[in-house]
């Protein structure tokens, strides 16, 4: 057996504590074995670590922001080596044999396992996880950045290419916290217009720096509403309700407010969003092969 070391808290709102569990040696065909040199941690840890959720199993291994080198691997992996730098976010496993893994997204497999709910995270120096979850990093990516890309980094990335934002498209992006200081990044770099939202003054030369070209305090309703028909996607990232119509005013013709963030209530008047063609849209996280991308 592999005795694994890791770090687990036994009861909700628990402490994280030393803790230890054993593997067999042999791993299954599709699985990689991976030696976790760096692992990020995410508000989900906390919502998870606190059983926010109800879904929750004690004694619990937090951690889905992995990066380390490849340990072992089973005999059908043919796409990584030992030794390999890889990073593996949110996801362990799904079927890929249901439409939507065969369709490219395996993120939304009904029955798609998420690497710390039910089972060991990443918390720990090994976790074993499906080798088509695994990606290698790309020359030039340092290992101890990179676990985040695989959770907040593929979150905020993939609305980029669901949505089909192109370099003059303009982009908003409420909430400059561990998912939108990213989103700024990203939507610089493809090209695009983006302005910050925050309710943060404070945060304005941080998003300015993270590539925000405009900033709006959003305790300002008054400059929300001059900036009616403005925006192509807005991107929120926040955990919270918001004055929904103010923002969907503010999207232009066929444009879409898209939510990463865990908001527990929406709602919008329908008239400006029927006669605009625009919509609401949401998504968790990102396929392997948009991850890769």
């Amino acid at each position: 057996m592999t005795t694994i070391n890791a770090y687990a808290a036994t009861q909700a709102g628990g402490k994280l504590e030393p803790f230890s569990y054993e593997l067999p040696d042999s791993l299954g065909h599709d699985e990689v074995e991976i030696n976790i040199s760096y692992c990020g941690i995410c508000h989900s840890d906390l919502s998870v670590l606190d059983d926010e959720w109800g879904i929750s199993q004690y004694p619990l291994i937090p951690g889905h922001e992995v990066a380390g080198t490849v340990a072992a691997k089973g005999e059908h992996v043919t796409h990584l080596e030992v030794g390999q730098l890889v990073g593996v976010g949110w996801f362990s496993r799904s079927c890929l044999t249901c439409d939507q893994c065969m369709g490219g997204n395996h993120n939304l497999c009904a029955s798609a396992e998420g690497i710390m709910l039910g089972r060991p995270g990443g918390f720990a120096d090994k976790v074993r996880v499906q080798s088509h979850w695994v990606n290698a990093l790309p020359d030039g990516v340092d290992l101890s950045d990179a676990g985040p890309l695989f959770c907040g980094g593929i979150t905020v990335f993939n609305p980029i290419i669901q949505n089909n934002i192109r370099p003059t498209s303009r982009v908003g992006v409420v909430g400059i916290g561990g998912l939108g200081h990213l989103a700024l990044q990203f939507l610089n770099a493809w090209g695009c217009e983006v302005t910050a939202f925050s309710t943060s003054p404070a945060k304005e030369d941080e998003a300015r720096g993270f590539g925000a070209h405009h900033f709006v305090a959003t305790h300002d309703a008054a400059e929300l509403e001059s900036l009616t028909g403005s925006f192509d996607m807005i991107l929120d990232t926040v955990n919270v309700d918001l004055n929904w119509d103010l923002y969907i005013n503010a999207l232009a013709p066929k444009g879409k407010l898209h939510l990463v963030g865990a908001a527990q209530q929406v709602s919008a008047t329908g008239f400006p969003m029927l006669v605009g063609e625009k919509s609401f849209g949401a998504s968790p996280l990102g396929s392997p092969a948009t991850t890769r991308d």
